[in-house]
């Protein structure tokens, strides 16, 4: 009997430094600041669906996601992209196939945002 399921439950993503990603991510996903850091360097992003877990211990330049590790939905792609402007977020790409497009967190890693 396997006891391992076919169900995620996070993606890790390495940042530099825990409380500004913390603030950056909770700030563009409308989150509460209010959970605990966990060993001084582990956030976690309460999610609907898989949560986003940002450890600045697994952080190296050479680590970060050049191509989007995941994808966070989106019902209104034009509305997100505009939002995510009005935030200074560095967009990577214009919106294509009118369905998704990708930007950069603070430290380089790149996610997409799809309808």
């Amino acid at each position: 009997m396997n006891s391992v399921l076919n169900k995620i439950s996070g993606v890790f993503i390495p940042i530099s430094n825990i409380e500004n990603a913390r603030d950056w991510y909770c700030d563009i996903l409308d989150l509460s600041t209010e959970g605990e850091i966990y060993f001084g360097h582990i956030y976690v992003l309460p999610l609907d669906g898989p949560n986003i877990v940002l450890d600045s211990k697994i952080f190296a330049p050479d680590d970060v996601y050049k191509t989007p590790a995941f994808q966070l939905q989106t019902d209104d792609i034009h509305l997100s992209y505009e939002y995510l402007k009005e935030k200074n977020v560095k967009i990577t790409t214009k919106i294509e196939n009118g369905h998704w497009f990708n930007f950069k967190d603070p430290d380089g890693n790149v996610i997409m945002v799809c309808k």
